[in-house]
């Protein structure tokens, strides 16, 4: 029984300077295995480049560009208010149940689900960076104030950007954001923005299956 109860006391000791020895050792671990974003590689991206090719996005935009053409700054920061206030809310959610109930938006949820995990959100902005369609309900409404427009859309037709790889620990899994101009006859349109799932790439890539 004393030799029970001393081995017991020793571990009871040690259970702290396990836990601190273990953490780096697991943070090492995590960093060790981030998927580099070169798994996104020309055939990703040419396949977004189709899916968001489809009529239901370039009508879409041309009619969101047309609808708000010569909108003020001042405007666009309301819409964005009214989007994050509806976020937060509880009650009505009229400007979130408008985006996501159009035809562009019902479009890209089939195909972020048709992806068997590989899209984790897919969005599309138009001209002044205002969403247009989205598979999820974004943060903002507005991103024209962000990289994933201004270093598309703003520098120019047929601009990718692939933004730094991020470890989302609510789902246990690294994302990568692609981010492209939308043109028409090589004029920008908009822009568009796709959150790859970087773990589930990886693994089809060990697999043979993409």
């Amino acid at each position: 029984m004393y030799h029970f109860r001393t081995g017991l006391r020793r571990l009871l000791l040690a259970l702290p300077l396990i836990t601190v020895i273990g953490l780096p050792v697991t943070a090492a671990a995590q960093e060790s295995t981030t998927p580099s974003i070169a798994l996104i590689n020309d055939r990703v991206i040419q396949d977004i480049r189709t899916f968001l090719g489809n009529e239901v996005v370039s009508l879409s935009l041309k009619a969101a560009n047309k609808r708000r053409s010569g909108i003020s700054q001042e405007e666009i920061l309301s819409l964005d208010a009214q989007w994050r206030k509806e976020r937060d809310a509880d009650g009505a959610q009229p400007l979130i149940a408008t985006a996501l109930g159009s035809p562009v938006s019902t479009y890209l949820l089939r195909v972020q689900s048709a992806s068997g995990g590989l899209y984790s959100e897919i969005f599309v902005m138009d001209a002044n960076g205002l969403n247009v369609g989205q598979s999820t309900v974004t943060s903002d409404y507005w991103q024209g104030d962000e990289a994933k427009v201004q270093k598309t859309f703003d520098v120019g037709a047929g601009v990718v950007f692939i933004d730094e790889a991020e470890y989302n620990s609510e789902r246990g899994i690294w994302v990568a954001q692609v981010n492209l101009t939308l043109d028409s006859a090589g004029e920008p349109v908009g822009s568009g923005t796709i959150e790859i799932n970087l773990t589930e790439l990886q693994r089809r890539r060990a697999l043979g299956l993409s």
